[in-house]
């Protein structure tokens, strides 16, 4: 396919597919501080959907308003909408509690955050704060959640050990199990490699590639060669506002915007 037939190419594929969750007129407020502004996106269903721009862009302010991560700061405040589809609930809703969002968008954090427990339990976590008491169901959900982390051979011999046993790339896997204990619709990535070593991000990757078979994903990363491999469809974000999304290709191939093209040749950023 010839480059200049790229952004129409991907219009056409864009406008085929379901979309799972779309940011509307999205302003978000640090105090005073106007860190987002006016955001439309979309996030299509079992994609995986990158978010580029320079530190401080707001890609990780954007991230964390889809499981309202902001509420727990006083003085955090929001404008617009965050739809999540096929229920058409604005996440952002007064009436609509943050801990059942959260439920239903996990998140993976740029450092391996294991909780001080056992393996078994920490994946376990969520199932237990959903009130499951059955012990077959949980440890069949744990089970499934390692194998879908691509961590269950490794560890099946010792679901008991500390999490902290763990290696760094594996900690990173088991907190991918936790996020998938809870059969989430969207899982959200701020940076989830930036602490890995090559061989540990390359397995990552591998994951998240494999993930969105079934679910769909939202990855914030500095590296963009990361992006190219690992994206359907990327954003570039440039202080607080969305300057140009597209398919990932479209985007570092021919980008639309000049700011994005500068940004993508290292020419600011």
């Amino acid at each position: 396919m010839k480059a200049d037939t790229l952004p129409q190419y991907a219009a056409a594929t864009q406008a085929t597919l379901p979309v799972k969750a779309q940011s509307k007129k999205l302003s978000f407020y640090y105090g005073d501080f106007h860190a987002l502004k006016s955001i439309d996106m979309p996030v299509y269903e079992r994609k995986v959907t990158a978010l580029i721009g320079p530190s401080g862009c707001g890609k990780s302010t954007f991230l964390r308003c889809f499981n309202r991560m902001h509420d727990l700061y006083p003085g955090n405040r929001y404008e617009g909408e965050i739809i999540l589809h096929p229920d058409n609930i604005n996440l952002l809703s007064s009436k609509v509690d943050p801990i059942e969002v959260r439920m239903r968008i996990s998140m993976v954090f740029q450092k391996p955050n294991p909780f001080p427990k056992s393996i078994f339990e920490n994946v376990a976590y969520s199932l237990r704060v959903r009130g499951i008491k059955n012990k077959r169901l949980i440890e069949e959900k744990v089970e499934e959640a390692l194998r879908g982390a691509a961590l269950w051979d490794e560890v099946k011999d010792r679901l008991d050990d500390l999490a902290f046993n763990l290696s760094g790339g594996q900690q990173q896997r088991l907190c991918i199990a936790r996020a998938l204990a809870s059969d989430p619709e969207l899982i959200l990535f701020d940076e989830p490699t930036s602490a890995l070593d090559p061989i540990a991000t390359a397995s990552i990757e591998e994951l998240i590639h494999d993930l969105k078979s079934r679910v769909t994903i939202l990855i914030v990363t500095h590296n963009m060669q990361q992006a190219a491999r690992c994206s359907d469809f990327t954003a570039f974000m440039y202080l607080g506002e969305l300057v140009e999304f597209g398919d990932t290709d479209q985007i570092f191939i021919r980008p639309k915007k000049k700011q994005t093209e500068d940004y993508i040749t290292g020419r600011f950023g």
